[in-house]
């Protein structure tokens, strides 16, 4: 395990690191989530397997520290990895990068272009999204007020989003999940999408086969983003599909 400290206060990212070549790929998780447990398998796959790889966790979640005075944008997300690579060595990296990491990850190409060559996205969030109470993921989590959802509100989180997403999200602080939850229904300015379509490095845009057509698919198109529909997946295709998500990844991130 790596880490790097990337606040002012000493707070710090933490990864799990395994060795190859450059350039380096970095594997962002989503939502109250942890890049070990959504990336190992994919990443030491033998399509993917070979390069410098971290498996980097997001401030607030998993491994890292859960600092309780951050402010969990989209944009000091995306600034306090960026410290953690620089700090790491990292330029021009491979970005895989799933849902809410997604957004990050188009972000942080945005602010510090010289950290990111490529993206690959997963089912990313690329537009504001409303705040539903009762409903699953960010916009139920950002119905709530954060004192409400720190102090009760996250127990019916955890009974709603079921066992295998609150083995993971109950590792995040209840503020940073909140705050970071309220954030991506909050969007950017300009938005993930319009930021994505300006970027001029490769990118691949990831979805499950049975969401149907990706919105805005012909605008992304015609950007050069690729977007590829994967079969037999949920959100988390690369855990509900890792030889699917392994061969268009691969194909992504081929030279």
């Amino acid at each position: 395990m790596r880490n790097a400290t990337v606040t002012p206060e000493g707070d710090r990212i933490r990864w799990v690191e395994l060795p190859g070549q450059e350039p380096s790929r970095v594997y962002v998780h989503g939502l109250g989530a942890t890049s070990p447990a959504y990336f190992t398998e994919v990443a030491v796959h033998p399509l993917l397997a070979g390069r410098r790889s971290l498996l980097i966790d997001l401030l607030g979640h998993g491994i890292s520290d859960r600092p309780t005075g951050f402010d969990y944008t989209l944009e000091a997300h995306a600034d306090a990895l960026a410290v953690a690579l620089t700090s790491a060595g990292v330029t021009g990296a491979e970005l895989v990068a799933h849902s809410m990491g997604g957004s990050v990850a188009i972000v942080l190409a945005a602010r510090h272009p010289h950290l990111v060559s490529r993206l690959v996205l997963i089912d990313a969030n690329l537009d504001p999204i409303p705040r539903v109470p009762a409903s699953g993921g960010s916009s139920g989590i950002a119905a709530y007020s954060e004192q409400e959802f720190v102090t009760d509100g996250w127990k019916e989180v955890r009974d709603r989003v079921g066992s295998h997403w609150w083995s993971t999200m109950r590792l995040a602080g209840r503020e940073a999940l909140h705050r970071s939850a309220l954030h991506l229904t909050r969007g950017t300015v300009p938005t993930m999408r319009e930021l994505l379509l300006d970027l001029k490095i490769p990118r691949t845009y990831l979805l499950p086969e049975t969401d149907g057509p990706l919105p805005g698919a012909d605008a992304l198109t015609e950007a050069g983003v690729s977007v590829v529909a994967i079969p037999d997946c949920g959100h988390n295709i690369m855990l509900d599909n890792p030889e699917a998500f392994v061969r268009a990844a691969a194909e992504a991130l081929a030279d």
